[in-house]
């Protein structure tokens, strides 16, 4: 149990339908959480259960992901109001995690007990934590956007299986490994980390190459700040969680600028003729201009 002065972390996640005409409502389908102790960071305990929802037409006989939710799947499963007693006691009280739960989760979890006509569970005084909020003022969009799909890819931590449980657990995993490369940048002087971002992020060097290739991320990343803001409502199921689309095809990026191999090979041979005669310092600032 966590310090009486702290209160335990619950991380949680909602599965939904999506809406796919104006006045049509969500339906949960899956609640996941898991709850963390707030010093260590490790989890306690879990809980996970599918949710009948109120229309089952609402739900797509069959699902176009490969872990996805079907109608006949949730057609035995408990309804919300059979499971409303544990998610309060899961939820109320502690501090809420998880991501665009502020805009999204949140919502939906008093949207249902307002439908069955109970208080819906409170977070403690603490507050909530919105990784979607948290990481974008603090981590930015060096990952490419800020889908949880597109942060675990950058960290090798697998594919985001859109399952409650699965995605919280995923969840807490980016934060750490983001508040890891935070800590370490703090930790160093400022002029250590002027390298970080004079480059592309389009083009691939040796170095990120070899870094991508051992963790089975794409060789070419574009880059390009989100321009959705949260979890879309009223389109199809890919849209709301679904990870961005890439090109099937990749090409070798070069650290430098295309010349011809003539004035590649002289500038080469001016810098080798040179050294004979300048001092160290000036060859390697000279050998350095050739990969720019």
């Amino acid at each position: 149990m966590a310090s009486p002065n702290i209160p335990e972390i619950v991380f949680f996640d909602l599965e939904t339908t999506v809406p796919n005409k104006i006045g049509q409502r969500f339906w949960v389908l899956e609640f996941g959480a898991i709850i963390v102790c707030p010093r260590k960071l490790v989890e306690l305990e879990s809980y996970c259960t599918l949710i009948r929802p109120g229309d089952l037409s609402a739900v797509a006989a069959k699902s176009g992901r490969p872990h996805g939710i079907t109608r006949q799947a949730v057609a035995a499963a408990p309804s919300f109001e059979e499971v409303a007693d544990e998610i309060f006691k899961i939820l109320d009280g502690r501090i809420w995690a998880g991501h665009n739960i502020q805009r999204f989760d949140c919502v939906r979890i008093r949207e249902m007990f307002a439908d069955i006509n109970r208080p819906a569970p409170n977070p403690a005084p603490a507050g909530i934590i919105d990784s979607l909020g948290v990481l974008r003022e603090k981590f930015g969009t060096r990952a490419g956007n800020m889908k949880m799909a597109t942060l675990a890819t950058y960290f090798g931590l697998g594919q985001q299986k859109h399952r409650s449980l699965d995605d919280v657990r995923m969840n807490l995993e980016v934060m750490k490994h983001c508040a890891t490369v935070l800590f370490l940048e703090s930790s160093l002087p400022p002029s250590a980390l002027n390298w970080q971002w004079q480059s592309s992020p389009n083009v691939t060097t040796r170095s990120r190459s070899l870094l991508q290739s051992s963790s089975g991320a794409p060789t070419t990343l574009n880059v390009k700040p989100s321009e959705n803001r949260g979890k879309s409502i009223c389109r199809d199921e890919t849209s709301r969680k679904s990870p961005p689309s890439t090109s099937a095809g990749h090409k070798r990026a070069l650290p430098y600028a295309r010349e011809s191999l003539g004035k590649m090979t002289a500038r080469v041979k001016n810098v080798i003729c040179n050294a004979r005669s300048r001092p160290l310092n000036n060859l390697l600032k000279h050998s350095q201009s050739l990969i720019r």
